[in-house]
C-alpha cells in the first residue's frame, strides 16, 4: 500500500539558484575547456551544423526563395539549442570522468528525440517559422515595390534605401524579442531534459524562473551567446564550426552552476 502511494507521487519539481556574472566567465572558460579536451569531436560535429546550414541556405536560394533564406541565415542560430545535444553529452562525460567516442555521442543525439527533448524541438522549430513568415510578410509589406533578385541584390537593398532601412529595423525588433522569449524557455531546458527525467513544460517553466530570478545576469548571458554567434554566422558560417562547440561545451557548465541538485 505504502509503495502504491509513493508511486503516485509526482518527482520533485527542479530548483535553480540565481545567477552572478562569474558563473558566465567561469562557463565559458570551462566551455574552452572541454572543446580543448576533444576538440576533434567537437569539431566534427561543429562542422555538421555548419555544413548543414550552409546547404539549408544554398538550396533555398538555388530555388529562388530568398525570403526563406533570410529567414534561415539570420535566424539559424534558433535551431542551436536542441541541436547541441551532442555537447551537453560530451561535457557531462568529461565532467564524470567517462570514456566515450564518437557513436556514442550521435547515439545520445538520436535518442533524444524519442524522449521530451524531442517536443522541445518542436517548439524551438514553431518559433523559427514565425520568425521565418514574418521576414517574408515584412518584405510582402515594405519592400515589395523594390526588386531585388539575389541576397546580395537584397543586402543592397536594405543597406541602401529608406525602406530597406525600415525593414531592417522592423525586422530587429521583431527578432530581439522572439530571441528573447526563445532564450527564456530554453536557456535551462535543453541541458536538463537531457539530464533529468522531466517533461518538457516543467523545463520550459524552470528554466523562464532562472530568467526573472537574476534577469541582468541572464542578459548578459544571452548577449555573450548573441555577440559570438554574430561572430560565427558572419563569414559564411566557417566560425560555427569553433564557436558553436564552445558555446555548446559553455551552456552545459552554466546551466550546472544554476541547478540544485536533483531530490
Amino acid at each position: 500500500m505504502q509503495q502504491a502511494r509513493n508511486a503516485t507521487i509526482p518527482p520533485p519539481r527542479p530548483q535553480c539558484r540565481a545567477a552572478i556574472f562569474e558563473d558566465i566567465r567561469i562557463a565559458v572558460k570551462a566551455g574552452i575547456g572541454d572543446f580543448m579536451s576533444r576538440p576533434a569531436l567537437s569539431l566534427l560535429l561543429g562542422f555538421l551544423f555548419a555544413l548543414f546550414g550552409a546547404i539549408l541556405i544554398a538550396g533555398l536560394t538555388v530555388f529562388d526563395q530568398i525570403w526563406i533564406a533570410i529567414a534561415a541565415g539570420v535566424g539559424f542560430p534558433f535551431v542551436a539549442p536542441f541541436l547541441a545535444a551532442g555537447f551537453y553529452e560530451m561535457s557531462r562525460r568529461i565532467q564524470e570522468g567517462q570514456a566515450f567516442g564518437v557513436m556514442d555521442i550521435i547515439l545520445v543525439i538520436l535518442r533524444q528525440q524519442r524522449r521530451e527533448f524531442g517536443w522541445m524541438s518542436f517548439v524551438i522549430l514553431f518559433v523559427f517559422w514565425i520568425w521565418a513568415y514574418q521576414i517574408r510578410l515584412l518584405l510582402a509589406i515594405i519592400l515589395f515595390n523594390t526588386f531585388y533578385g539575389s541576397l546580395s541584390e537584397l543586402a543592397v537593398v536594405i543597406v541602401t534605401t529608406q525602406e530597406g532601412v525600415v525593414f531592417l529595423a522592423i525586422g530587429s525588433i521583431i527578432g530581439a524579442a522572439l530571441s528573447t522569449a526563445l532564450f527564456s524557455i530554453t536557456v535551462i531546458a535543453m541541458p536538463l531534459l537531457l539530464e533529468r527525467e522531466v517533461d518538457f513544460i516543467t523545463a520550459m517553466i524552470t528554466s523562464v524562473q532562472a530568467v526573472l530570478k537574476s534577469p541582468v545576469v541572464m542578459l548578459g548571458w544571452g548577449a555573450t551567446i548573441g555577440a559570438l554567434t554574430l561572430l560565427a554566422v558572419a563569414p559564411a558560417l566557417l566560425g560555427v564550426i569553433v564557436i558553436f562547440p564552445i558555446l555548446g561545451h559553455a551552456t552545459w557548465h552554466f546551466y550546472g552552476r544554476l541547478m540544485e541538485p536533483a531530490g
